[in-house]
């Protein structure tokens, strides 16, 4: 039996033990132990970490970007000196296997890089002699406190979407992580302390829907930033929003991936296997649905059988494991429930996950491959996310109708074509309705300096996460025109100015 640890909070450059004495069990979903206590805040404890941020806000954003950006320097460093601890945090703590924590961690990196760059990213624009002695420019300035709420499936990754990009702008940052894995986000305030950010710019306060309502009614708060599903998103949007707050809250997917007659089927195979197992399914990425055009659904089925069922399941530390468990007993009941639901609504389970159990580790959290074949748009295996290693192919007679069948689904994340036909390709990036495409491309996800979100209901808000798109989210657009007393003309004006 492992030893158990109390995870607090991280308010004003320091550890704070939690004071409200109401906890939540943290597990390895490997083993089904519990590893740690975690502190939920209370509303008095989210108002300490606002006002913590709230205070250090005048002197974090009057520094040059040039010297926020040298802090992000020596935090990228440290992040490399710390690679694998950080991974290894994930993998206990949510299930991944060590690889793709690595994996998680590197893409988390590549934000930071980006946003080290914040002195070009905050130039304005200058146009002298507009008129009449008058030189136009604009600048992008912070908001002041913002705050991140963050899933549990990237508990590294997914708030370096967010904190580098906002602290480098200028703003202070609260982050709320996933009260499933909550570890990562304490290593990470105490790496951003050694690299020298200043007390307070940086807090996390950890805890459930007490914390999240007490961030989006804070008045000290100026925007906030959501990644997970989409009835929390729409809430978070709604809530946050009626407020004045700036908003930006990703949702929900159900991600498909097109095979065509032409394709080259290996690679088909090995892009679904891949992107529908990874991580046990629990990406918002992740592709969940296989359409097969024309005649190639049944050899597209038969290839999958044998791939699915040798999957090596298990404790995601160990080397030769593929996909790990899912990670917390509650969700692995509720994606059991969704693959009960598929058979009773006439899908064929080609290949059942259920029952799955590992040697040496049967109280883990696991749920084998599973594969649904004959799967229709309007079974509720196709309409909702599951989050779980669910794969449903379903079977289109030709292009036209994949496309329709992904442009009706409400959500609109990511989606993938695999194709050897370059017009084909081109007619279903130009026409398909979803933010992120990948032609051939398994996982779409853009790199750090393009920007991440979905349409439809997986994006509520107006801009996307990181990149350029991230930089106007944390900054206000300012224009300003001047001119100078010798070139002010005598007595006032009644029209509208115009350029002279």
């Amino acid at each position: 039996m492992s030893s158990i640890s109390n995870i607090g909070h991280f308010i004003g450059g320091k550890a704070v033990a939690g004071q409200s004495g109401q906890s939540k069990d943290v597990f390895n979903p490997a083993t089904g132990e519990v590893t740690g206590k975690l502190a939920l805040a209370t509303t008095a404890e989210v108002d300490a970490a606002v006002a913590s941020a709230h205070a250090a806000f005048p002197a974090w954003s009057a520094l040059a970007p040039l010297k926020r950006a040298r802090v992000l320097f020596k935090f990228k460093a440290l992040l490399d000196q710390h690679h694998d601890e950080l991974a290894r945090m994930i993998t206990v703590e949510h299930g991944k296997v060590f690889s793709d924590a690595q994996g998680e961690v590197a893409r988390g990196i590549e934000v930071v890089e980006f946003a080290c760059g914040i002195p070009q990213l905050l130039k304005g624009q200058f146009t002298e002699q507009i008129g009449g002695g008058i030189d136009n420019w604009s600048m992008r300035q912070p908001l002041g406190v913002v705050a991140g709420i963050t899933p549990f499936n990237f508990p590294v990754m997914v708030p370096m979407w967010m904190f580098p990009v906002a602290i480098a702008c200028g703003n202070t940052f609260v982050l709320k992580p996933s009260e499933r894995d909550p570890s990562a986000a304490i290593r990470i305030a105490e790496l951003l302390k050694e690299a020298g950010l200043p007390d307070g710019v940086f807090n996390v306060v950890q805890g459930d829907k007490v914390a999240v309502d007490a961030l989006i009614a804070h008045p000290d708060v100026q925007a906030l930033s959501f990644v997970g599903s989409t009835p929390i998103a729409e809430y978070i949007y709604a809530e946050g929003t009626k407020r004045g707050k700036r908003v930006q809250a990703l949702g929900g997917a159900k991600n498909h991936l097109v095979v065509m007659p032409d394709a080259n089927l290996d690679q088909a195979v090995d892009a679904l296997i891949g992107a529908a197992y990874g991580s046990a399914g629990e990406r918002c990425m992740a592709i969940s649905v296989a359409v097969a055009v024309g005649d190639i659904a049944d050899e597209l089925v038969e290839r999958l059988v044998p791939r699915v069922k040798a999957l090596q399941i298990g404790n995601g530390l160990e080397g030769h494991i593929e996909m790990g468990p899912l990670v917390t007993g509650e969700h692995r009941a509720k994606v059991v429930g969704y693959i009960d639901q598929g058979v009773k609504e006439g899908a064929t389970l080609v290949v059942d996950g259920r029952g799955h159990v590992v040697d040496g580790h049967e109280k883990g959290f696991y749920v084998g491959g599973t594969l649904f074949d004959n799967v229709t748009a309007d079974m509720k295996i196709y309409k909702e996310e599951i989050f779980g290693p669910v794969l449903a192919v379903v079977r289109a007679p030709d292009f036209a109708t994949a496309l329709d069948l992904i442009n009706k689904h409400e959500f609109g994340n990511g989606v993938s074509l695999f194709t050897s036909d370059g017009g084909v390709a081109r007619a279903f990036t130009h026409g398909v309705q979803v933010g992120m495409v990948g032609v051939n491309v398994p996982i779409p996800v853009p790199m750090a300096w393009h920007s991440f979100g979905g349409w439809k209901r997986s994006l509520f808000g107006d801009h996307h996460a990181y990149g350029e798109e991230g930089v106007r989210f944390y900054t206000r657009f300012k224009s300003v025109m001047q001119r100078w007393p010798d070139s002010i003309a005598k007595g006032a004006e009644f029209t509208m100015p115009v350029q002279k």
